[in-house]
């Protein structure tokens, strides 16, 4: 998955499911009153954002893989505890929407496909290794040839979509950069 994919589908689970519970006409509008999207679309790239620098360019001789430590549940584990305790002591829910788009990362990169990486360290400490040469390429190739990789980027584009013609139509694009929410 890319970019559009992981935070546009992440944004769309998470607004139905905002959706269900508030049961209020504006799915972005409920979304955000549980929680800042600005920190659940950086969380649904979050695992990305670490693993692929690190595992890709700065240790690519030690790992040669960009799926490692951001894309196990131990990860998932320890920003949840973090989440959870900064709720509790500061009454915060950042954390907890970053672990929320973190979750949907790894259930969108289908991780339990992965099993020794998703449960590292339980299943050994080494991380599988890819073939990254070309990999860029093979990305690119793919964002217009597969439809695994190009149905599920058309989507989380049209949800991105929705969200910036509703946020301009009620000019709340300002309110929404400053302040994660949707009025």
């Amino acid at each position: 998955m890319l970019i559009f994919a992981h935070t546009g589908i992440t944004l769309g689970a998470a607004t139905i499911i905002a959706d269900t519970v508030n049961r209020r006409p504006s799915w972005f509008a409920s979304l955000s009153h549980y929680l800042d999207i600005r920190w659940l679309l950086v969380g649904s790239l979050l695992p990305d954002i670490i693993d692929k620098p690190v595992g890709q360019y700065l240790f690519r001789d030690t790992f040669n893989n960009g799926r490692i430590f951001s894309h196990t549940l131990l990860f998932l584990i320890i920003i949840s505890a973090i989440g959870f305790y900064l709720l509790k002591k500061h009454h915060q829910k950042w954390m907890l929407a970053l672990a929320a788009g973190a979750f949907a990362h790894l259930v969108l990169d289908e991780m339990w496909q992965t099993p020794q990486t998703l449960f590292w360290p339980l299943l050994g400490f080494s991380f599988p290794t890819e073939e990254l040469e070309g990999w860029a390429t093979g990305i690119w190739e793919a964002l217009f040839s597969d439809p695994r990789v190009y149905i599920p980027e058309a989507v989380g584009l049209v949800v991105l979509l929705v969200l910036g013609v509703y946020l301009l139509k009620r000019r709340g694009l300002v309110d929404f950069l400053k302040r994660g929410r949707v009025s």
